[in-house]
């Protein structure tokens, strides 16, 4: 590999640390594991409800929209901003609350008939392990994801990317508080996004 290219190989992967492998982490992280799997369960059941008792009150939930750009520079402006550029979501419980009742109603133009949708996870891994200024346990954890989604009878459309979470242990049990999810296109290949990711 030429001193060039070594370079841009530098640039463009991500920073993150690597914690301390030792048996509190493969505990946290199998739970970690068991809430991410779970999850995957509710939304392919269309348990929705069930889904948003496991988000925070003060969830931030937030899909970039990613561009083609120079080599180098994808640190700096591959992925739009939350604070103020467009993206895919940008949103709260209340928000994410408000699509499941819409999806719900059965009146959902690009929901009726339901979709069939089949989600896996995987390559979770944990980046962080800390105590917030409540004295809660947070974990931020990194996953992986592979999103089928079938409506009507001939459309289809995958969905393959990663996602960036903050996961807080409450009194009644680990919530979502943070999520930024990428699906590493450029241009949105299916007709809508109505799936939670």
């Amino acid at each position: 590999m030429s001193e060039i290219a070594e370079e841009v190989a530098v640039q463009a992967a991500p920073k993150v640390k690597r914690i301390e492998r030792d048996g509190r982490y493969y505990e946290i992280k199998r739970e970690i594991e068991e809430f991410l799997y779970d999850e995957a369960n509710m939304l392919d059941e269309r348990r929705f409800h069930d889904w948003l008792d496991t988000l925070a009150e003060d969830l931030r939930y937030f899909m970039p929209m990613e561009y083609n750009v120079k080599a180098g520079e994808h640190a700096a402006r591959e992925l739009t901003t939350r604070e103020n550029q467009m993206s895919w979501f940008n949103e709260g419980k209340w928000s994410l609350g408000k699509r499941a009742e819409q999806i719900l109603t059965g009146v959902h133009w690009a929901e009726e008939p339901l979709s069939r949708v089949c989600r896996l996870v995987s390559n979770v891994q944990l980046n962080a392990i800390e105590r917030n200024a409540e004295g809660q346990l947070t974990v931020s954890a990194t996953s992986r994801f592979l999103i089928y989604q079938n409506r009507c009878e001939y459309e289809q459309y995958f969905f393959v990317g990663d996602r960036m979470d903050t996961m807080r242990m409450t009194d009644s049990g680990w919530k979502l508080a943070n999520r930024e999810i990428r699906i590493h296109q450029n241009v949105l290949l299916a007709k809508n996004l109505t799936i939670f990711f």
